[in-house]
């Protein structure tokens, strides 16, 4: 292996800072709000282990159902789950298309 320099450690930081500042603006946005969420949901799982099972039950439960039913009413679901909610859809309201 071929032992780095400082110059050449330098250069390569340079050369990675040029490249950043090439990205677009929304880009590190959007990488910036995606490691903030990741630490946010380490944090709620490790505050999670030590609850009370039903109460995590509950907010799970809360959670997937205000998800459903804004997937419902909206139809922004993932394609994946599409078929699933076009046999529950009949059963709960849905946007009025104007």
């Amino acid at each position: 292996m071929i032992p780095l320099s400082s110059q050449g450690m330098l250069f390569f930081a340079v050369s990675a800072l040029s490249k950043l500042h090439d990205l677009p603006r929304k880009n590190l946005v959007n990488l910036g709000l995606a490691v903030l969420i990741i630490i946010v949901v380490i944090v709620l799982i490790k505050e999670a282990a030590r609850m009370n099972g039903f109460m995590l039950f509950m907010i799970i439960a809360v959670t997937v159902m205000v998800v459903g039913f804004t997937w419902v009413y909206e139809r922004n679901e993932p394609k994946f789950l599409t078929p699933f909610i076009n046999e529950i859809a009949p059963f709960f309201p849905t946007r009025p298309k104007y």
